[in-house]
């Protein structure tokens, strides 16, 4: 039998860079917020042997337990739907900090097109220029509105950028700190897209390239360029992330908990009011009732759309007929770009996750599509994040698998190669979607959520079309020999390409075409926030982490204001 605890006035489901954004901005505000965490606690203390690449980058030391709770997966729903049992395609984070305890820093603003990109892409180009079964649609908010948000959490974050991208929205404020180093490396791509009439920038990073003290009085360190970013924590508490900012603000105020070990498996509601969540403590099979006047979902995409199925919150998405909002609009990325094999030596082995140059010039509108099959595109970088020697082995295509040949050319091009990659934008299909699986159960007795995905048509064309764009900078930059990416047929979800999954939870102006308003309240339940990147309508060319973060920030006004007045914020 459950134990029903003491109500508070927030209870959120997860303790990453939503979940600690919410909970400083409430407790700041004289509200008492409880965090359950399925992972443990962890800081820059449990990080001081983090360069184990073995440990963390091979065997995911800092990912969730996929023995207790995994996702299903099919191409098509024609097919049947197999777990995921080990980390292939994207990483669940778990623990204090979530997946912003592991991520490289890569900090963007989606471009003003993104958030009206139905209404700006059929005003230039028409009402059919994808085709029925894409389901662009507006977000509900646009750049200019959340442009004040994203400042907030740049500057909590204290990102290093220089300014220098001519297609990005209007900034109120200057990046907080300067660029990270340009390095040889980076100068070269710099050249390469300078003589071929493109605009390169330092990528935004939260690797800051200098200390900082952030509004909250929390300091973040300069990066010591190790090269040990993504998949690991941080040691030097200099690659921004909740555990070292929002995390210790909010237990500052006293009007903070969190919750470890312990996994919700549902929304508690009634009367259309959500009451709170029930959890489970795994470690001791302890089952608690937390009553809480409003509750906020602030877990991965994955897990914030299955708490609400699970729940029976909202209304499911159906592709037969296209009704329903909940599990709509699912999308990835895609990963168009070019290898280069040089005659000389570069320095790859330092780094840091966010240390890069940028183009702009073939993402979102900022290229003409009129005679192109595909609208967006993508963000195109050279990136110097740290070549680690066990899953760093770049050779020619030509090159056997194993054996002394691969040895030797391996070594050879161990700091002779380079890599321009590109986050493509992926646009909602009426066939990708999330739901729940009808056969797998996790560790809780709870339905495992399905994904239903592959790549499309645009999908393909923007592919192609990048990749093209990728060989010829980096023939440019000297290469003697170029390799593109191989073209993409069906989507495979076992060789890792991002953790920037979208959709499911989407925002919108309509209840009728999303699940939560531009506050992230949901339309049917107004003290039930759902917050992440499932509530992008698509996914853009940029990672998400930074307009998370000001979405976040936008959420917890809401939340502060609903807890004085009540009642829709729309």
């Amino acid at each position: 039998m459950a134990t029903t605890l003491d109500k508070v006035d927030v209870v959120t489901v997860g303790a990453g860079w939503t979940g600690g954004i919410i909970a400083a901005e409430a407790a700041k505000a004289g509200l008492k917020v409880v965090s359950i965490e399925r992972g443990r606690e962890r800081g820059t203390e449990d990080y001081l042997r983090v360069h184990d690449e073995y440990r963390y980058a091979i065997r995911y030391e800092l990912m969730q337990d996929l023995s207790k709770e995994t996702v299903t997966f099919r191409n098509r729903r024609d097919q049947r739907a197999l777990p995921m049992r080990t980390m292939g395609s994207f990483l669940l984070g778990e623990g204090l900090g979530g997946a912003g305890t592991h991520w490289n820093g890569h900090t963007w603003r989606f471009l003003p097109y993104d958030f009206e990109i139905k209404t700006m892409t059929e005003k230039k180009y028409g009402a059919n220029k994808l085709g029925k079964e894409y389901q662009l649609q507006d977000w509900g908010i646009t750049y200019d509105e959340l442009e004040p948000y994203f400042d907030k959490f740049e500057y909590t974050a204290g990102i290093s950028g220089d300014d220098k991208n001519p297609f990005a929205g209007k900034r109120s404020n200057p990046y907080p700190t300067p660029p990270m180093k340009k390095t040889p490396i980076l100068e070269k791509f710099e050249k390469a897209t300078s003589d071929l009439g493109y605009t390169p920038f330092m990528l935004p990073s939260a690797n800051l390239s200098e200390a900082y003290t952030n509004p909250d009085g929390q300091t973040i360190n300069a990066c010591m360029y190790c090269g040990f970013c993504e998949r690991f924590g941080c040691e030097y508490g200099a690659k921004t992330s909740p555990e070292i900012t929002v995390i210790p603000t909010a237990k500052e105020t006293g009007n903070f908990e969190v919750r470890f070990h312990s996994n919700v498996v549902e929304i508690l509601h009634e009367g259309g009011k959500a009451t709170g969540v029930r959890y489970i403590n795994w470690m001791s099979g302890e089952e608690f009732i937390q009553p809480a006047e409003t509750v906020v979902l602030t877990s991965y995409v994955m897990n914030n759309a299955k708490l609400l199925m699970v729940s029976d919150i909202g209304e499911m998405y159906d592709p037969e007929t296209g009704r329903g909002t909940l599990g709509k609009n699912y999308c990835y990325q895609i990963l168009p770009g070019a290898t280069g094999f040089f005659d000389e030596q570069f320095n790859t082995f330092m780094g840091a996750g966010s240390l890069g140059m940028s183009i702009d010039d073939f993402n979102g509108d900022n290229f003409d599509h009129s005679d192109l099959d595909f609208i967006h595109g993508g963000s195109m970088s050279l990136t110097q994040t740290g070549v680690r020697p066990i899953a760093s082995n770049p050779v020619p295509p030509d090159t056997p698998a194993w054996g002394a040949e691969f040895k030797k050319a391996s070594i050879e091009n161990y700091t002779r190669t380079l890599n321009i990659g590109t986050q493509g934008a992926s646009m909602p299909h009426r066939d990708n979607y999330l739901t729940l699986d009808p056969k797998y159960k996790d560790a809780y007795g709870v339905p495992l959520l399905q994904l239903t995905y592959n790549f499309t048509d645009q999908d393909r064309a923007l592919h192609k079309f990048i990749t093209e764009k990728a060989v010829e900078i980096m023939e440019k930059m000297g290469a003697k020999q170029t390799v593109g990416s191989n073209p993409i047929t069906d989507y495979d979800i076992v060789p890792y390409q991002t953790t920037h999954n979208t959709g499911g939870t989407i925002m919108g102006a309509d209840p009728e075409t999303s699940v939560v308003n531009n506050y992230l309240q949901h339309w049917d339940m107004d003290n039930l926030f759902v917050i992440g990147a499932g509530n992008f309508p698509h996914n853009g060319g940029y990672n998400p982490t930074g307009t998370v973060g000001a979405l976040a920030y936008r959420c917890a006004e809401g939340i502060i204001k609903y807890s004085k007045e009540g009642g829709s914020l729309v």
